[in-house]
């Protein structure tokens, strides 16, 4: 099932707040995203100043989610607790699948 860009947002959050800091391909392990579509998002989300970017050594560098992203997670929560936000929790209300 494809998620739409708000869920791939949200997991690249969701990742950064229960793991920690960290480079960009455990993130994409983590939030199962593409490493081509991570770069995309985590400069969105750097812009937004949602995540930020930690350099440890020269080439060393380590996103983390800031303490206005943390937030989000429990709205986004409440939301898809209340309306079918994502397209699979949509397609559960229906009854396409289970």
């Amino acid at each position: 099932m494809r998620r739409s860009k708000l869920e791939i947002y949200i997991d690249i959050i969701e990742a950064l707040v229960i793991y920690g800091p960290m480079k960009s391909t455990r993130i994409t392990y983590k939030a199962k995203v593409n490493f081509n579509v991570l770069k995309t998002v985590l400069k969105d989300l750097i812009d937004k100043e949602l995540v930020e970017v930690r350099r440890l050594k020269k080439n060393n560098v380590v996103y983390s989610a800031t303490a206005k992203a943390r937030p989000l997670l429990s709205k986004f929560k409440e939301l898809t607790d209340c309306l079918p936000i994502t397209e699979e929790a949509a397609m559960r209300k229906v009854g396409v699948f289970y």
